[in-house]
């Protein structure tokens, strides 16, 4: 089964599921505002896609964090904060059977799915 993880609102989810629909891959939508994330997946995730990546720092949730939050950042402390907010873990993340993608690329969508 196909899972996308992200938030309703975010414009690239969006997308994403509007592509998945169009090219008929049927999926479950995970919202993080309404299920969280449990642990052992977001740390799956930070191990094989790496948690920089993993961590939007350039969304509005990152930039209203206390700078001690910002400051110094490790793999444990990012985790924890995406745990907390997990409206700083980067949308979408997809996850097709093997393949694990981040963001939205319609030809990399297209590669992995179709």
């Amino acid at each position: 089964m196909t899972t996308i993880y992200g938030i309703k609102s975010c414009d690239t989810v969006r997308k994403a599921r509007a592509w998945l629909d169009a090219h008929g891959i049927a999926h479950r939508f995970h919202d993080y505002r309404v299920e969280g994330i449990d642990d052992a997946r977001l740390r799956g995730w930070a191990s094989a896609l790496g948690w920089e990546k993993l961590l939007n720092k350039s969304g509005p949730s990152f930039r209203s964090l206390a700078d001690s939050d910002k400051a110094d950042l490790t793999e444990a402390k990012a985790i924890a904060l995406m745990l907390a907010n997990p409206t700083l873990i980067k949308r979408p993340v997809l996850e097709a059977g093997e393949a694990l993608l981040l963001g939205f690329k319609p030809d990399e969508y297209g590669a992995k799915l179709a």
